[in-house]
C-alpha cells in the first residue's frame, strides 16, 4: 500500500520540473522518514536566509563576487560543512536536518547552496558529476563549477579530470571530455540521486523496509531504471515477498538480458519459482 509520503511525491512530480523548487522536492523526499515535517516552514527558512544575504549585497554585484559572498555567508557565518566524520548518517540526506545541523554530504549541501544562491539571483544548477555532486553557475564565457562540500571551492578542468581519473583511471579519462559531464541535472535526476544515496545507506545497514521505500520512490521518478527494478526484486526476496521478487527479476531480465549479472539473476529466478510453487 502506498504511503502518504509516496503520494505526496507522486503529486509533486506530476507538476513537472517547473512546478516545484528543488528544496520542496528534497523536503518531500524526507516526508517518508519525517511524516510531520512542515515543508512550508523550511522553505521559509531558506527564504529568510536569502533575504538576509541579499540585504547585504550591493545592487551591481557581479556573479563571481556574489559567489564569494554566498560562500562566506554559508560556510563562514552559518558554518555549513561536510560530514566527513559520519558521512553515511542518513540525516545527511534530509535537507531540513542539514539546515538544522549545518552538516551534510555533497548533494544536500549543494541543494542548500543552489537554493540560497537562487534567492540572491544566481542562476545555479546541480551537476551530477560521477562520485561527487557539484554546483554549476553559467557565465557568458562558460561555467563556474563549485564544490559545496569543500566550502564552495571553485574547480577547474584539471581538478575535474583528476577526480574523474581517480574514479575510473587514466584510460577512461582519455576517452571522455570532462565538459560533457557538466550538464545541468534535472530536478528529477537530483531527487533520484538523493534517494539512491539513501537506498545504499539502508542496504548497508540491512534496513530493508527503508531500502524498499527508497527504491519504490526511485522507480516512481525513473520508471525505466532497470537496476532499481532488480534491486527491488532482491529486497523483496529478502523480505520473503517471493511473488513480487519474481515479477521484478523477470522484468529486469526482459529489459537487460545481456546484463553482466543476468546468469546470477536467472538462478535466483529459478529458486524463486520453486518457492512460489511451494506456496500454491
Amino acid at each position: 500500500m502506498e504511503s502518504v509520503a509516496f503520494r505526496r511525491l507522486e503529486a509533486l512530480l506530476a507538476r513537472g520540473d517547473d512546478g516545484y523548487s528543488l528544496a520542496e522536492g528534497a523536503l518531500t523526499v524526507a516526508l517518508e522518514e519525517y511524516p510531520d515535517l512542515e515543508i512550508p516552514a523550511w522553505l521559509a527558512r531558506l527564504d529568510a536566509m536569502g533575504r538576509e544575504l541579499q540585504q547585504e549585497l550591493p545592487a551591481d554585484l557581479g556573479v563571481e563576487d556574489a559567489l564569494m559572498a554566498l560562500n562566506s555567508f554559508l560556510f563562514e557565518r552559518y558554518g555549513f560543512h561536510g560530514n566527513s566524520q559520519d558521512y553515511y548518517d542518513p540525516r545527511n540526506s534530509f535537507i531540513h536536518e542539514v539546515l538544522q545541523r549545518r552538516v551534510g554530504i555533497p548533494i544536500t549541501l549543494s541543494i542548500v547552496y543552489i537554493e540560497v544562491g537562487r534567492r540572491i539571483g544566481l542562476p545555479l544548477e546541480g551537476i551530477s558529476f560521477p562520485g561527487h555532486f557539484l554546483v554549476g553557475c553559467p557565465l557568458s564565457g562558460g561555467k563556474v563549477v563549485v564544490d559545496a562540500y569543500a566550502s564552495g571551492t571553485v574547480l577547474d578542468r584539471e581538478d575535474l579530470e583528476s577526480r574523474l581519473a581517480g574514479l575510473y583511471g587514466q584510460r577512461v579519462l582519455e576517452r571522455i571530455d570532462v565538459t560533457d559531464l557538466l550538464e545541468a541535472a534535472t530536478k528529477r535526476d537530483i531527487l533520484a540521486r538523493l534517494l539512491r544515496n539513501l537506498k545504499v545507506i539502508y542496504l548497508q545497514r540491512q534496513d530493508l523496509p527503508r531500502a524498499l521505500s527508497a527504491i519504490q520512490r526511485l522507480l516512481l521518478i525513473q520508471p525505466d531504471a532497470h537496476l532499481e527494478l532488480r534491486d527491488r526484486g532482491l529486497v523483496y526476496a529478502q523480505l520473503e515477498c517471493f511473488r513480487g521478487a519474481l515479477d521484478d527479476l523477470n522484468r529486469y531480465l526482459a529489459q537487460a538480458p545481456e546484463a553482466s549479472d543476468a546468469d546470477q539473476i536467472r538462478a535466483r529466478v529459478v529458486d524463486l519459482q520453486a518457492r512460489v510453487s511451494g506456496y500454491n
